[in-house]
């Protein structure tokens, strides 16, 4: 039995662990999840109106939105962590006469979008009593993902697999070698799926990464609402989604900050900008806004052209990074793709991305 490491416990190596034949690979999963983007993080899962100009990354969050289907049925996800609520969207009403076009054309090749519908703005305020009345558009197919809640039910299906987990920050010191907590472990695979940690993972080894990390923040409220879970999820004018989940749980979120770095700080200001925004869209703000809340904070990776890579790097090196804010719907995929890689030998991810090279070349010396 071969001896596989996964060098990282998010939304991708948490899936990939899952996914790994355990017959044909016994698997170590190196976590340290300080700042991970995967636990900080709940979302929308409803990619088809993006108007993002990049096509294979829009085959990738389409072909991911699908994936779920199988994901929820695979593991037995249940409405605690994945459930498909609705989206509605929020814009000016000509947008959403483009919206509503563009919508049409896609379900041709994602039917999974659902219904599609243009509502009033009495409809608006029917379908999602916390918002005001305002025109809107509604796919029945958009879901909400909680990142957190995923990754605790994903882990303890992996243990009872028999991956083993450490709770360490490794080193490289080759494509099969790594170092951690003064050991030193040889693996036949090693599997990078660490975010923006990537760039510093690989710096020893004469790579340079096109990453860089991007705070986020986003803001759970503890309200008390029983019916929450029975509303859809919004896609607000603006940077803010709204996000109900079951029990009173309403989230809003969340920030994309470029020059936070690595801090992992929650802050006034970005309480201020995700409350502000949300503002003129609440009926009744205080509903939400004067309930109990806390923050959840992470750092993603972006590449310059905001798009995911993930493949081979060397024989023995897989690489995957640059989810960005889409992770929660691109990254079970691609979590899923490369275990099918291991599994089979079959690399079905051409279609999704350039070539690595765009985003790890080997630094002159």
């Amino acid at each position: 039995m071969k001896e596989i490491a996964i060098i990282g416990g998010g939304i991708i190596g948490m899936t990939l662990a899952n996914y790994i034949d355990p017959k044909k690979y016994h698997v170590t999963l190196f976590d340290e999840p300080t700042g991970q983007a995967t636990s900080a993080s709940a979302g929308i899962i409803s990619p088809w109106l993006s108007k993002r100009r990049n096509k294979q990354w829009y085959r990738l969050a389409k072909d991911g939105a699908a994936f779920f289907p199988k994901l929820v049925q695979d593991f037995h996800l249940d409405h605690t962590i994945y459930q498909r609520s609705g989206t509605l969207l929020l814009r000016p009403e000509k947008q959403l006469d483009t919206l509503f076009t563009l919508a049409e054309e896609r379900k041709k090749d994602a039917p999974e979008i659902g219904t599609i519908e243009r509502l009033s703005r009495e409809q608006t305020h029917d379908a999602l009593p916390l918002l005001k009345p305002a025109p809107a558009l509604k796919i029945s197919g958009g879901g909400r993902l909680d990142g957190k809640a995923y990754l605790i039910h994903m882990r303890k299906k992996a243990e009872h697999s028999g991956v083993a987990f450490v709770s360490q920050r490794v080193k490289l010191l080759d494509e099969k070698t790594i170092t951690y907590a003064e050991k030193k472990d040889t693996f036949d695979q090693i599997i990078l799926t660490v975010g923006p940690h990537l760039k510093e993972l690989l710096a020893p080894l004469g790579y340079q990464a096109d990453l860089r990390p991007q705070k986020g923040q986003l803001l759970v409220f503890q309200t008390t609402l029983k019916n929450s879970g029975d509303f859809p999820v919004a896609m607000l004018d603006g940077e803010a989604d709204l996000i109900p989940f079951l029990d009173g749980k309403i989230l809003l979120g969340a920030t994309h900050e470029n020059d936070a770095g690595w801090d992992l700080k929650a802050t006034d200001q970005a309480f201020k900008q995700l409350t502000e925004g949300a503002m003129p869209f609440l009926a009744e703000p205080e509903k939400i806004l004067a309930a109990p809340a806390h923050f959840r904070v992470g750092t993603r990776a972006y590449t310059s052209d905001f798009a995911p890579f993930f493949g081979s790097l060397t024989d023995g090196l897989l690489v995957a990074s640059g989810l960005g804010s889409s992770g929660l719907t691109t990254g079970p995929y691609i979590g899923y793709l490369l275990a099918q890689y291991m599994n089979t030998g079959e690399a079905n991810w051409d279609d999704y991305q350039k070539t690595i090279t765009n985003y790890i070349h080997t630094e002159k010396r």
